[in-house]
């Protein structure tokens, strides 16, 4: 049970640093810390095989995003043609 409320407490803390922080660079690693806790918190609180399943779909899905987004705000593929 303490792990479920240390990944919540994690995830809350991250949120509200992603909401607070005008740096729109400096919110990208809290906004992986949420996905993480969130992830973690899926998985510990419900103990059945398909929760884990649920779990990592959504830790490899919001990953993803954080990727697609960290990559927009560095400004994409550089080619050089």
């Amino acid at each position: 049970m303490i792990a479920i409320y240390v990944c919540a407490i994690i995830a809350v803390y991250a949120g509200l640093r992603v909401v607070v922080e005008k740096n729109t660079m400096r919110k990208l690693p809290f906004l992986n810390v949420v996905s993480f806790a969130i992830s973690g918190t899926i998985a510990l609180l419900l103990p059945h095989p398909l929760t884990i399943l649920a779990a990592v779909a959504y830790f490899v899905g919001s990953t993803l995003e954080s990727n697609a987004i960290a990559s927009t705000w560095a400004g994409g593929i550089r080619r050089d043609d």
